[in-house]
């Protein structure tokens, strides 16, 4: 174990309490199992960087042996690469491979498609990206950075916005890339991966995005959802607890 991971598993108890839900996602949804080679999205944001160095840490004591790699995919948001190095740094002290896969995502979303709402085709070209880079790496397993209040938000915008009940699922496999999708996270806080992330220092990469939560659908469920908060305390719980009761698309 090298010096920055001890670090990072001996941490406060922010750390301990994400670690914590990681650790029981993990178990409870059985998302990994010994022999797997585990792709880790990393957009450089706070959650992808708390997922990585939180499976890098679960790795010294859950009791299952599997290997990571990092990959990046960069969008090319005005035509130019992010800077990455800090990520790069962070998974030689993690001891976890790093790869970065530069498109032209940005420039097809707003240059060609010119799309006025860009966030879903944004999406679904990365993640076609991140799906194909994993399994050219070997990766039975692609991790994301997904964590419970964005479940209540995905579960909230399927209800309002299409008028069905649903959200993704804790893990999925997806048969047309043969690779099972996990979200060790989906059960921490975001409040409280805030508060790891920064005690730990660990980097952040700004996104490059022209439309970087300016107004999007997800960004007004978020809003809303903070609003209802106020007036009903707890509410998000309450709606967290109903998905996993209600077996939700196998929460």
């Amino acid at each position: 174990m090298t010096p920055e991971q001890y670090r990072f598993y001996q941490g406060d108890y922010a750390v301990q309490l994400v670690l914590g839900y990681m650790r029981r996602a993990v178990q409870q949804y059985d998302m990994i199992q010994d022999g797997d080679k585990i792709a880790v999205g990393v957009s450089g944001g706070k959650d992808s960087v708390m997922l990585l160095a939180g499976l890098a840490a679960l790795r010294r004591f859950i009791g299952i042996q599997y290997d990571l790699v990092c990959i990046t995919i960069d969008p090319g948001f005005n035509e130019q690469v992010a800077d990455y190095t800090a990520i790069r740094e962070l998974c030689e002290k993690l001891e976890v491979p790093f790869v970065q896969k530069n498109t032209n995502i940005g420039q097809v979303v707003f240059d060609i498609r010119k799309e006025k709402n860009p966030c879903s085709l944004c999406a679904k070209m990365r993640r076609g990206s991140l799906d194909d880079a994993a399994k050219e790496l070997g990766c039975n397993k692609l991790a994301l950075g997904h964590h419970r209040e964005d479940a209540i938000e995905t579960f909230m915008m399927n209800l309002i916005i299409q008028g069905r009940v649903g959200c993704y699922a804790p893990v999925t496999y997806l048969h047309r890339k043969d690779i099972t999708v996990i979200r060790p996270l989906c059960l921490a806080h975001e409040k409280d991966i805030i508060g790891a992330v920064r005690r730990q220092g660990l980097p952040v990469v700004k996104s490059r995005c022209p439309a970087d939560n300016a107004g999007t659908a997800r960004e007004e469920m978020k809003n809303f959802l903070k609003r209802l908060e106020k007036e009903y305390p707890d509410v998000n719980k309450r709606l967290f607890g109903a998905m996993q009761r209600g077996h939700i698309d196998g929460w």
